[in-house]
């Protein structure tokens, strides 16, 4: 495709086999002009060449889908090939919403899948019987943990038994780090956490926050909780867990389930509702950008829009939270080489790209090295390293050539699929570095 004027809006009525997608190119404000400032910057574009697999190849699809030429089975694999990483979007001098359209398009084919043959079991095990549930979630976990605590994984793990059940779920365990034992992280931080009760915000404490749990961090990355509860705590916060909150419902979004993500951010509203209306601290970048992002998901409803709006305006990453705020200054020395990557929906999504780097250099002796490429997706993209192993892995190995010649001894970054996938790259490349989001870093430096 060359430089060309923008398409034409598609015609007014929604087409039959892209009714969200038609909806969402026509509410767009704006429309791919074909600059390709957007190809450089797209990991599947530089690693195939292929046009389609471009921003503006996978635009032009989804323009056709959307205009009803093509139908959106005929482009579902560019669908779901792409990483959702929203490079394209920092890029884009047009301001085009790249992602509104992909998940509308993504929306349409599930629909359509379902449809026709049901979810599949990926999704009915990961997204409707799991992260929904955090009991059944925290029980993977422990069954997790219990594997590498008995020895057996060699034989029943990712390279064992469970590899010949399912490529998936093989690599699915092999992403499962060494955790420790799941929800243990509240017990090490109950002298961080505020008691339940009350209202946020009310009173004497002006400095209360109210803390997202989640779902796979509160399972697997407690660590990175206790370390966030004992930072805000450090800094003169008060940090409270609501209750009755969910799964921010981000994967079930970028999969299509725009319904159950709806449920979900309802669920999350309501919960933190009742604690008044102090920030919404968050540690994971995916959970940040999805809860940033409930004003827009729920416009259409009137009875959630404007509280959703309110919701989503209390949102704060917890580093953009910390740089904001006038920072106790840390005074235990971290004598580290540390590299800096960039969580996708951090930097893309949510725009945050310097305050974790602030934080890092406030912590004494700790030394930030440049990372080539840390704007780049490390091919982790929520579920896209079990759809996509084989372009998963090629950007996994990149980002992995990058590190080992950076010469850090620790790699930050904060979300917990980039963690979970630089964390097996490392062990695959036989890499000594550790694997850790900067707020950990930060609360090593405090005492």
């Amino acid at each position: 495709m060359n430089a060309a004027a923008p398409v034409p809006a598609p015609p007014a009525q929604p087409t039959g086999t892209a009714p969200r997608l038609a909806r969402a190119w026509r509410s767009a404000e704006s429309l791919c002009i074909k600059c390709g400032f957007c190809l450089p910057a797209c990991p599947t574009y530089r690693e195939t060449g292929h046009e389609v697999s471009s921003p503006r190849g996978r635009l032009e699809l989804m323009y056709r889908a959307a205009q009803g030429t093509l139908a959106v089975q005929d482009i579902r694999h560019e669908l779901w090939f792409c990483l959702g990483c929203l490079a394209c979007e920092t890029a884009c001098p047009s301001g085009i919403r790249f992602h509104d359209m992909l998940e509308a398009a993504r929306a349409d084919d599930a629909a359509q899948q379902r449809a026709r043959q049901g979810a599949s079991w990926l999704k009915r095990t990961l997204l409707n019987r799991l992260l929904v549930v955090p009991g059944r979630l925290w029980a993977v976990a422990w069954a997790l943990f219990l594997l590498r605590r008995s020895g057996l994984r060699w034989l029943l793990g990712g390279h064992g038994l469970l590899r010949l059940l399912s490529s998936r779920l093989a690599r699915l365990e092999r992403r499962a780090p060494p955790f420790p034992a799941p929800r243990a992280w509240r017990a090490r931080a109950q002298a961080w956490l505020a008691p339940g009760g009350g209202r946020v915000g009310e009173g004497s404490d002006a400095r209360a926050v109210a803390m997202l749990s989640g779902c796979v961090m509160d399972a697997v990355f407690g660590r990175v909780h206790a370390a966030t509860a004992k930072v805000l705590h450090a800094n003169g916060c008060a940090v409270h867990l609501p209750a009755g909150q969910v799964c921010c419902g981000a994967l079930h979004h970028h999969a299509g389930e725009e319904d159950d993500a709806r449920t979900l951010a309802r669920r999350n509203i309501a919960a933190f509702e009742a604690l008044g209306d102090a920030p919404v601290i968050v540690d994971s970048a995916g959970c940040g950008a999805m809860l940033k992002d409930y004003g827009r998901l729920l416009a259409d409803d009137p009875a959630w829009a404007e509280r959703a709006g309110r919701f989503a305006a209390r949102v704060r990453d917890v580093c953009e939270f910390l740089d904001a705020q006038p920072l106790r200054p840390p005074t235990r020395p971290v004598p580290l080489r540390v590299a800096y990557d960039d969580p996708c929906h951090l930097l893309h999504a949510q725009k945050i790209g310097q305050a974790p780097r602030r934080l890092l250099a406030a912590v004494p002796g700790l030394q930030v090295v440049p990372l080539a490429e840390a704007d780049w997706c490390c091919g982790s993209a929520g579920s896209y390293s079990l759809l996509q192993p084989e372009m998963s892995q090629r950007l996994l190995a990149r980002k992995m050539r990058h590190i080992r010649d950076s010469g850090a001894e620790v790699v930050a970054t904060g979300n917990p699929g980039c963690l979970l996938q630089l964390a097996l790259g490392a062990r695959d490349a036989h890499l000594p570095v550790r694997i850790a989001h900067p707020v950990e870093l930060l609360a090593d430096a405090y005492e």
